[in-house]
């Protein structure tokens, strides 16, 4: 295989928050997007490192730029914020798919 077959542009992947506690609180799975592949910078800050009070406000912005809706686009804005619960499991699944 030569390695220019794996450079591709990233494409959505789609993120689903279907645990018990969700799904009873808002009747549904909660869905978002996320880019496949993340430049490396982004990858190398944040990929396997343990949420905790010093990395939580950076981890958070990042995770603000990740949580995309199905046509790429922020969701979340200086406007718009989702629900703690919502949020915090955001960031777990945006921390599980930088580690894939």
């Amino acid at each position: 295989m030569k390695i220019q077959e794996l450079a591709v542009k990233p494409s959505l992947i789609k993120i689903t928050l279907d645990d018990k506690a969700i799904v009873e609180q808002y009747g549904d799975a909660i869905e978002f997007f996320v880019w496949d592949r993340q430049p490396l910078e982004k990858f190398m800050r944040f990929a396997g490192q343990k949420v905790d009070a010093d990395t939580l406000p950076e981890m958070i912005e990042f995770c603000n730029q990740m949580i995309l809706d199905e046509e790429g686009n922020k969701i979340l804005t200086d406007e718009k914020i989702l629900p703690t619960s919502v949020m915090t499991r955001c960031i777990t699944k945006v921390m599980e798919q930088l580690g894939k």
